[in-house]
């Protein structure tokens, strides 16, 4: 298993906070499915199937968040509400008000709700107790931020923060595309977004495709600065680096896959991914960190 997107939060290094006090701290607000008249449930379940809330592999803790959400869109609410006014005034002589019609569409809603199908998502997270790394695998930070906002109600005074750095992101970045020079250890890739910051808000995009010096030197002298590089660190892990600093589209290399030949069973085989995942990631997050001016310190 490989996370896919890191939303990056950091902790105390070494974090004192056991698997066993994690699995008590999450256990109140563990997964139920939700009721027929429930729109949304969410809560901690087991990230292998076995009942435990925390799986510990190497001192490194993996938990995951369990979401499940009814579909009801909204034109369906407003399309059977609508059928249900016309109703309404062909049997009272006029048309419901604006309050009435707010309130036939809740009633709607509710009578919906029961028959609406159910959509199940799960969100890992990583906690790296050792090096201090809490990290959310989510393409959006408001997915990440479901998480710890019930992780921080389920761990009483959690000394959670978000990583900070001290030089820029955008434009250490922009700097790498400019100098064509990526810090050692990294190599840069296809893909990179150019943003101008003035009103224009004009925007290159290159996927896959070669990153001549001479035209990105001519994108950053009108004014765009880079958002999103594509960047591959010490030809093990590809992955796309973003301006809020979150890390997407990871790809584990054949370097990686092709050391991995000994596993016997599925959960080997995970324990084994979860070891070499966390291992390399930290590594990668710490030289990423160190190419950005290091941690800024509060």
């Amino acid at each position: 298993m490989w996370f896919k997107n890191l939303q990056i939060y950091r902790l105390p290094a070494p974090w004192a906070f056991t698997p066993e006090q994690l699995e008590a701290a999450l256990a109140p607000m563990s997964f139920v499915p939700a009721t027929s008249n429930e729109l949304l449930r969410q809560g901690w379940d087991s990230p292998r199937n076995n009942g435990m809330l925390v799986h510990t592999v190497n001192k490194q803790m993996l938990i995951l968040l369990g979401t499940e959400k009814k579909l009801l869109p909204s034109s369906v609410i407003n399309q059977v509400a609508k059928a249900k006014a016309a109703e309404l005034e062909e049997a009272q002589g006029f048309a419901p008000g604006k309050k009435a019609m707010k309130e036939l569409k809740e009633r709607v809603a509710d009578e919906l709700l029961p028959r609406a199908f159910s959509i199940r998502s799960n969100t890992f997270t990583w906690i790296d107790p050792v090096n201090g790394w809490l990290v959310v695998d989510a393409a959006s930070p408001a997915k990440a931020d479901e998480v710890i906002k019930l992780l921080l109600k389920a761990v009483d005074r959690m000394p959670l923060e978000s990583l900070r750095v001290q030089r820029s992101p955008v434009a250490v970045m922009t700097a790498w595309l400019e100098t064509d020079e990526a810090p050692v250890g990294f190599t840069i890739d296809q893909d990179t977004e150019l943003r101008a910051t003035g009103e224009s808000k004009a925007a290159v995009r290159y996927v896959k495709h070669a990153l001549e010096v001479d035209d990105i030197r001519r994108h950053i002298a009108a004014g765009k600065q880079c958002t999103r590089l594509a960047m591959t660190w010490d030809d093990k892990i590809s992955f796309v680096l973003t301006e809020s600093l979150a890390i997407k589209g990871i790809k584990p290399l054949d370097v990686i896959k092709e050391s991995d030949t000994s596993t016997r069973n599925d959960e080997e085989r995970f324990d084994n991914d979860m070891m070499l995942m966390t291992g390399e990631l930290a590594k990668l997050m710490t030289e990423l960190v160190e190419a950005l001016g290091g941690e800024a310190k509060a």
